[in-house]
């Protein structure tokens, strides 16, 4: 079966970034599986995915832009620490989750000073060029509750 027309597309992968650095890789692990055309995975992946069959190898890399975009300074804010009620210690690289003009999102602290919190709404990979190894493992078609959802479903998600 060829990548084509939305299906359920399971892969195994190893994610680098400029240095050669490995950041992730599901080796030795379950393949990643996800529902192709649906935006479940970042566009650039999921653009070089398209047309591929199982057994195929490929190693792509993608620009920020395409990744989890360029950084944006405007992410980047100081706010009060009564904004973490019932957190006793805030402490830099702890993450939350925040209400945004375009929906959730997660924040990343970056800095305490006293009462002030620097946080960073920025993916932290963005501004990142990423190199992907992947195999693709799998290949079937969607069910039509995965279309209606834009999501696959198994034992992660909540509902089968």
């Amino acid at each position: 079966m060829k990548n084509t027309e939305n299906p359920v597309v399971s892969i195994h992968y190893t994610l680098t970034n400029q240095a050669g650095e490995q950041l992730d890789s599901s080796i030795g692990a379950e393949p990643l599986s996800y529902l192709h055309g649906a935006g479940n995975i970042i566009p650039g992946l999921e653009s070089a995915l398209s047309e591929t069959s199982v057994g195929d190898k490929l190693k792509v890399t993608i620009e920020a832009a395409d990744a989890y975009g360029e950084r944006n300074d405007e992410q980047i804010q100081e706010v009060s620490k009564e904004m973490f009620q019932g957190i006793d210690n805030i402490e830099v690289g702890m993450q939350f989750q925040a209400d945004s003009s375009s929906g959730p999102a997660i924040v990343t602290i970056k800095a305490v000073d006293g009462d002030k919190v620097t946080i960073d709404g920025n993916h932290p990979l963005a501004g990142e060029q990423l190199t992907f190894d992947v195999e693709v493992m799998e290949i079937r078609s969607a069910t039509e509750t995965e279309m209606e959802h834009g999501h696959i479903h198994g034992a992660s998600c909540g509902h089968e």
